[in-house]
């Protein structure tokens, strides 16, 4: 049993979608549950999280609503506004969608420093109030920021996306693999083994490269913080849904029934709350 704890739907909408550049054909297009239903039958996954994937209360709305159409969107990872003045009116109104499990902001575009900014902090303090989860999305360089969020708020339940998004086109992984150790310390903070085939050459899936990714960030982890997520469709620039799910099932192959089973899916239950 497979529960992708990371995906995204959209309308997709060339100006609101600016990100998803020229060079990114395969995901230029619709992405909609019916879309991502053909992997439920395939790959015995039984259900997902959506994520945001634009930083507006109408991607949250839309969300809900795709998930209160398609049972199989088990919950939502939202977007919300850290620092609104009515922040916690938002959240207290939230409440009664039990579906809506967390939030994220897409802190990747945003400078250095952003989570660290005290509006912020407090935010996310906000969040753990109302029993929210924050997903957390940061490229490699980025991280000893969130090193230093989850020293400041070590109760709230943090996801890393993507692994921390290692450079796997440069392999200079020397910082990264620092700021890992110290944020597997925290035991309030998973980490998301997804997004992968999209870190190093999109046209050259390197099984090495991602495997031994994937030995350091089990080894810091431990499975029992470690989610299993494609991060579908964005996944489709480097690969394929088959590809990504026959790279895992090999890598955790010599795991126990036990230990494949808290990965795929018992993990994304108890920190989403599922």
């Amino acid at each position: 049993m497979i529960i992708d704890s990371h995906v995204h739907f959209w309308k997709f909408d060339p100006i609101r979608d600016s990100w998803i550049t020229e060079n990114m054909n395969a995901i230029r297009k619709d992405f909609l549950p019916d879309d991502f239903s053909f992997y439920l039958n395939e790959n015995q996954v039984v259900g997902c999280i959506a994520v945001q994937a634009d930083q507006s209360d109408k991607e949250t709305a839309f969300l809900l609503n795709l998930a209160k159409e398609n049972p199989f969107i088990k919950g939502i990872v939202g977007w919300i506004d850290l620092t609104s003045e009515k922040l916690e009116e938002s959240l207290q109104n939230y409440q009664s969608e039990k579906l809506i499990k967390g939030f994220r902001h897409i802190a990747e575009g945003e400078e250095m420093g952003f989570l660290l900014q005290k509006n912020v902090i407090e935010g996310i303090k906000m969040l753990h109030q109302f029993n929210y989860t924050f997903d957390v999305l940061l490229r490699q360089h980025q991280l000893s920021d969130v090193v230093r969020l989850s020293e400041k708020l070590p109760d709230q339940p943090f996801i890393l996306d993507h692994c921390g998004k290692p450079d796997l086109k440069k392999n200079y992984l020397k910082g990264w693999k620092s700021n890992i150790s110290e944020l597997a310390k925290n035991p309030n903070l998973y980490c998301k083994v997804s997004g992968l085939l999209t870190q190093g050459n999109w046209n050259l899936m390197d099984e090495k490269s991602i495997f031994e990714t994937l030995d350091f960030i089990f080894s810091q982890f431990g499975i029992q913080r470690l989610v299993f997520g494609s991060d579908w469709p964005v996944m489709l620039l480097g690969g394929n849904y088959a590809l990504w799910l026959e790279l895992i099932s090999k890598y955790i192959d010599q795991s126990s029934k036990e230990e494949q089973e808290l990965f795929l899916s018992v993990n994304a239950v108890k920190f989403y709350n599922l």
